[in-house]
């Protein structure tokens, strides 16, 4: 079977994609390493299933069914850990205590960080205030469900496409949305056209079209948000997958004490390596959230 071989496309990609159910070592939970979630509104017929051949294309476009994966647990943990450290810490500065302890002054220079080197210089001083709460959510949703990919066996729901997409389509909705509020619908459709001195048949030509471009760029400017993120997150997860599936693969051989041994060592630098990158693309996806905003709202 596929899945005896550790290094096919199916054993890796069950490690990294969505699941109805946690994948966990076998001596765990025999015989398959399975640990199913339970199902309430799951029906017996897809409402939609996509068949290409391609496994990576497929992992990525699952059934659309009504049921509980993993991912949804994480973001929802993601969610409940947000809402009560940041509760927490807003309750502490509006009744006049200061932060104290790593932790607390961790979380306060991320907020400082992100207002004062992301949000202002993109959005400006007197629009930024109002797009940080979103913008801060954004970060810690996405760092948070970056980090869960650290622990064994769990998953990062930012390796999967329907996540990563949704959270493009809030930011274009918050761009667009803004950007319509502060110049009004027409307005804001307008000033996707920078201004141009043309003579009136090449205007009528040129307008048109480059307006059709420039909406056009909007839309593939937000399209890349999602998969840019899924991307990085899923890439780094399967080659993470396959070395230690190596060790798996050369089990009972010689090889084994080579390859454990340099498996392991390889597993760890890439792992402070993902570390990394999770911060890092939390950072880009809500920069890059700031500039289109900011755009939206001071078109030029």
């Amino acid at each position: 079977m596929a899945h005896d071989n550790p290094l096919s496309s199916e054993a890796l990609f069950e490690h990294v994609q969505d699941q109805p159910y946690w994948h966990v070592p076998r001596d765990i939970a025999p015989p398959d390493g399975h640990v199913p979630i339970p199902q309430w509104f799951k029906q017996d017929t897809p409402l939609w299933e996509m068949k290409s051949g391609n496994a990576m294309l497929d992992s990525m476009f699952k059934p659309l069914e009504f049921e509980f994966t993993k991912f949804m647990v994480i973001e929802l943990v993601v969610a409940v850990l947000i809402a009560v450290f940041f509760i927490a810490l807003a309750t502490k500065i509006r009744f006049g205590g200061i932060p104290r302890g790593r932790f607390w002054n961790f979380l306060e220079v991320m907020l400082v960080f992100l207002r004062d080197q992301v949000a202002r210089p993109c959005i400006g001083e007197r629009d930024s205030d109002r797009f940080l709460p979103f913008l801060f959510t954004l970060f810690f949703f996405i760092l948070g469900c970056n980090l869960m990919g650290m622990i064994p066996w769990v998953g990062s729901p930012t390796g999967a496409l329907a996540v990563t997409g949704a959270l493009a389509l809030v930011t274009f909705c918050v761009t667009v949305g803004s950007g319509m509020k502060e110049l009004g619908v027409a307005g804001f459709l307008k000033a996707q056209v920078p201004h141009m001195d043309l003579p009136g048949p090449l205007a009528v030509i040129l307008l048109p079209a480059i307006w059709l471009i420039e909406v056009f760029g909007l839309i593939i400017k937000h399209a890349v948000l999602a998969i840019r993120l899924l991307a990085n997150m899923f890439a780094g997860h399967v080659v993470l997958a396959v070395i230690v599936a190596f060790i798996s693969a050369t089990a009972g051989t010689i090889a084994f004490w080579g390859v454990m041994p340099a498996s392991i060592l390889g597993s760890v630098a890439l792992s402070l390596l993902e570390l990394f990158v999770a911060f890092l693309q939390a950072y880009v996806f809500v920069f890059l959230a700031s500039l289109f905003i900011g755009a939206a709202v001071h078109p030029h």
